[in-house]
């Protein structure tokens, strides 16, 4: 089973669990622990061959990697635990993993936090796959990832967040970072079936203005989707908990208490 930590409130019944991205680990959210744990019951995951789960459990994911076969390891964590319906929230490629949750077992999910959302892949984006799949059994794996977090999160404000997942995808081995990037040729067809279904369970997006590669589709998406909304937060780029974290924290949490009223009543203003 994956590696999990969990923050329990005294009195709340609702949980929160938090889906990291790729090369991340469940520290990228050290950010928010403090003010969501005061209302929810916390869940952080470090997916397989990331954070803790890389050295206790590298020999259990030998399988080919796919996204229902990560998400299922999600999935296990949940129902070891007999978790509730839980608010899911997810950065960068966790957010393929969110929805990829609320498909494969929605009754788990109440709503959907995604914070630099991935829905898909712009030319640029996929000359990067490409070049990936071209070189990473030839180049250092760190190679392609710190080109990819500049190219992704370029500006100097970015930095914070780059370097934290620098950081950290550090903790990967070459063998690891291959099975995780062959999922990429995966993510375009997948992405097309999420954006076509819209499956009704309350979606906040929080993406930074500076999100040149993201942005662009999840306005396009939250146009057509019913229970869709859409928060930009200003001079900030792709890792939006990292690099303001005051505004993704006040957003989500104003957003998961909403969900308590009528459907009428709500507002994001």
């Amino acid at each position: 089973m994956l590696y999990y930590k969990t923050y329990k409130h005294a009195s709340s019944v609702e949980w929160v669990v938090f889906i990291h991205g790729a090369g991340g680990s469940s520290s990228v959210w050290h950010k928010q622990i403090r003010e969501f744990r005061k209302e929810f019951n916390l869940l952080l995951i470090d997916l397989r061959g990331h954070g803790k789960s890389a050295n206790s459990f590298k020999n259990l994911f030998k399988e080919k990697y796919t996204f229902p076969a990560v998400t299922k390891d999600i999935i296990e964590v949940l129902d070891h635990l007999k978790l509730p319906p839980a608010h899911v929230i997810g950065v960068s490629l966790g957010t393929i993993l969110a929805r990829q949750l609320a498909e494969l077992a929605p009754e788990k999910v109440k709503s959907m936090v995604m914070a630099g959302a991935v829905t898909q892949l712009n030319p640029t984006s996929r000359l990067l796959v490409f070049l990936g799949n071209t070189f990473k059994s030839i180049l250092p794996y760190m190679w392609l990832y710190q080109l990819f977090a500049f190219v992704i999160m370029p500006r100097k404000n970015h930095s914070e967040s780059r370097n934290l997942f620098v950081r950290e995808a550090k903790r990967l081995c070459q063998k690891e970072f291959i099975r995780w990037f062959k999922l990429t040729k995966d993510i375009n067809p997948l992405l097309r079936y999420f954006k076509e279904k819209d499956i009704q369970i309350p979606t906040l997006y929080i993406m930074g203005d500076e999100d040149i590669m993201f942005l662009e589709p999840v306005k396009k998406i939250v146009k057509e989707h019913r229970t869709a909304f859409l928060k930009i937060i200003h001079n900030c780029g792709h890792v939006v908990n990292v690099e303001q974290p005051e505004k993704f924290n006040e957003l989500s949490l104003q957003f998961l208490k909403n969900l308590n009223q009528p459907y009428h009543q709500r507002s994001l203003n």
